[in-house]
């Protein structure tokens, strides 16, 4: 397996560039000239290290896509804060899809990545596709749709029906090696624990932007697990105001097109949960991607 890690040694803190990093931050912190009062408020106030996260992820390729982002509002309406218990989201599924299988407790309990808002149980798509008789990864999609449209009732539309084969949709190449990675490190296991941000994170960004930013830590989730994590969590999109999910794992082609230049993104219109693809291009306030993070 292709390794994901970068072929040269990263950059630290400790290299010239690092260490002109750091500088600035201390230069900065004197600059304030702090009472002690106040450099104690400051030292406790939570959220630095997601302010330097973020700013190392949008300053690391600034200017690729840059114009590709819109400023945006939306968020999660609809009751969702954080991912439910790994227990109680692998018994769901386990209920859901019988003979799912099980999770590694170990993986379960650790720590959880900057940025990510916790972690996330997703079948591995080539044993779930094996259970249910088919082979492709587009077909493991469109089982996974399937069941949404089952449990919400009928309230589903999936707009992209007639345009659903391998020759329509499939994985990026990124996306496919980092779950290999995931996979690797939970051998055994049918159920993955992934570390992952239901897309509030790239709100307002083009499909492509988001790829950018989430850069070589992390990847964009695709629509068998943003469509699983809607089944183990409905109320993330449950209103046309809720922040739509961008799917950008994963690659789209429509039948009357050559290239794969659109993405899936799940969406709300007529009281229904929807199933779409757009532009990598197209930046929309009410858009973000989902993402996953790659085991350190």
């Amino acid at each position: 397996m292709k390794s994901l890690a970068p072929s040269v040694a990263p950059i630290t803190t400790r290299d010239p560039k690092g260490v002109k990093f750091i500088s600035v931050v201390e230069a900065a912190y004197n600059k304030a000239a702090l009472s002690e009062e106040e450099a104690q408020y400051v030292n406790d106030t939570a959220g630095l290290g997601a302010l330097v996260n973020k700013f190392i992820a949008d300053a690391r390729s600034p200017k690729l896509y840059a114009d590709e982002e819109v400023p945006s509002r939306y968020g999660y309406l609809s009751g969702y804060a954080k991912p439910k218990d790994v227990i109680w989201q692998s018994n769901r599924l386990r209920e859901l899809f019988s003979g799912a299988g099980f999770h590694d407790e170990k993986t379960a309990q650790m720590a959880v990545p900057e940025g990510a808002e916790g972690p996330f149980v997703v079948p591995m798509w080539q044993s779930f596709a094996k259970l249910h008789g088919v082979s492709t990864y587009a077909e493991a999609v469109q089982i996974v749709l399937a069941k949404l449209n089952e449990t919400r009732k009928g309230k589903f539309y999936n707009y992209r029906e007639n345009e659903m084969g391998p020759d329509n949709l499939r994985e990026s190449a990124r996306k496919a090696e980092a779950m290999e990675q995931i996979a690797k490190s939970q051998k055994g296991y049918h159920l993955l624990v992934i570390s992952a941000q239901f897309g509030i994170v790239h709100r307002g960004r083009s499909v492509r932007r988001a790829r950018v930013v989430i850069g070589s830590k992390g990847f964009g989730l695709g629509a068998f697990e943003v469509g699983v994590m809607l089944l183990t969590h409905p109320e993330r999109l449950q209103h046309y105001d809720d922040l739509y999910i961008d799917c950008s794992g994963d690659e789209f082609k429509p039948s009357d097109e050559r290239e794969f230049s659109r993405a899936p993104f799940f969406g709300f219109h007529d009281d229904k949960l929807g199933f779409d693809a757009h532009s990598v291009g197209f930046a929309r306030d009410d858009c973000g991607s989902a993402s996953g993070f790659v085991p350190q």
